[in-house]
């Protein structure tokens, strides 16, 4: 567990959980699944201090549960987020360990891990949730095991302290903006979150388009059939889970436009900005979600393609034999008309009438062959 205690002049990191609320600025109480399991009454009795308010049990679960989608809701008192980040397979499983015991773990069935063959790059579209609960002063947010995300943003926030704020002095000026709000900062760390989706539309868009590559080349023969099909299914995973964000999200967006005006014009810059972040996070979650809607319409298209140019393969093929078939058909005729047991055949008992025959063979493919040659029928169909 780590706690943050965010004001105007600057970011500190506190050694435990706080006994009162902060004259200014606001408190970022973040943890794992594990932790907040183990230490939920010390953190429910700290929001009951802080915020005048406690989790609800619902929400309590949601936190705990490593399997739920992205979600909003709200009290009168606070608003809860869940939104799933990237995870590895290894973080999954230790997230599930750890949820085990709750109630909301033990009442949904155990999911099966997820083995994807092929590239790495599949076995990194693996999801779980991060959720927040934002209150007037207090942003509590709960990670996975590996709170990647959490600590990157922690990082950030300590980097830009003032030296003699790390000392603890606490009249800095620092030229970095920080947070002004639990909301502000929540936002900020979804940004973050979403931001590895970016990365790994990139990823995918190499690897797909190198199987696209493969598919096309009309003298090499592709075997990765079954990597691709895993990549299909993770493209529609990864766009179910934007499409839960983008409704999280939106929802966040629609629950910002009911909020009272504040007073102030400083109060009221920062609901603006607020809302403009909120914008901003959504337009990017938008972007993923019609970059993995083209990757998928682009593999089925390439893949339809690739059967396409088999299929054109295997028409140049069977015309050519059908013309060559042909070429034959009246040689085989005129061979069998000669091999009929008549005593009287023309050319039979002349001396030359092998030679005749052999012509007469030879004439008809030849002009056949040049027939079926101009009407193209023997040419193959050229490889672009």
């Amino acid at each position: 567990m780590r706690i943050f205690h965010l004001q105007p002049g600057g970011a500190t990191e506190l050694a435990d959980l706080p006994g009162q609320a902060p004259a200014q600025g606001f408190l970022w109480i973040s943890c794992t699944r594990a932790t907040l399991q183990e230490r939920l009454a010390d953190v429910q009795r700290t929001l009951q201090l802080l915020s005048g308010q406690q989790l609800v049990d619902l929400h309590v679960s949601d936190l705990l549960n490593a399997q739920l989608p992205s979600r909003y809701d709200y009290t009168s008192q606070y608003d809860l987020l869940v939104f799933r980040r990237l995870a590895s397979g290894q973080a999954r499983a230790a997230a599930q360990a750890g949820t085990a015991s709750s109630p909301a773990a033990q009442a949904a069935p155990p999911s099966p891990p997820v083995r994807r063959t092929g590239p790495p790059v599949l076995r990194n579209i693996d999801t779980s949730p991060v959720g927040f609960a934002m209150f007037d002063q207090v942003l509590l947010s709960v990670h996975p095991d590996d709170c990647t995300v959490r600590d990157a943003y922690a990082a950030r926030l300590l980097a830009a302290m003032p030296s003699d704020l790390r000392e603890g002095r606490l009249n800095p000026t620092s030229g970095t903006r920080l947070p002004a709000s639990p909301a502000d900062l929540m936002l900020r760390v979804v940004n973050l979150i979403v931001d590895g989706f970016l990365d790994l539309r990139r990823e995918l868009s190499r690897q797909l388009d190198h199987w696209q590559t493969e598919l096309l080349r009309p003298r090499t023969r592709f075997a990765n059939w079954g990597a691709l099909l895993d990549a299909r299914l993770a493209l529609h995973e990864l766009d179910e889970v934007c499409e839960d964000q983008r409704a999280a999200v939106q929802d966040w967006i629609d629950a910002l436009e009911t909020w009272a005006p504040p007073e102030g014009v400083a109060a009221l810059r920062e609901l603006d900005l607020l809302k403009v972040r909120s914008r901003d996070v959504l337009e990017h979650i938008e972007r993923v979600v019609h970059h993995v809607r083209r990757l998928e319409q682009s593999t089925e298209t390439v893949v339809q393609m690739h059967f396409s140019v088999q299929s054109n393969r295997t028409n140049d093929i069977m015309r050519t034999l059908t013309a060559l078939t042909a070429v034959f058909l009246p040689l085989n005729l005129i061979a069998g008309i000669f091999g009929m047991n008549f005593e009287f055949i023309p050319l039979v008992h002349k001396q030359d009438g092998f030679w005749w025959a052999m012509g007469s063979m030879m004439a008809i493919a030849v002009g056949l062959t040049m027939f079926f040659w101009r009407k193209r029928y023997m040419a193959r169909t050229a490889q672009g």
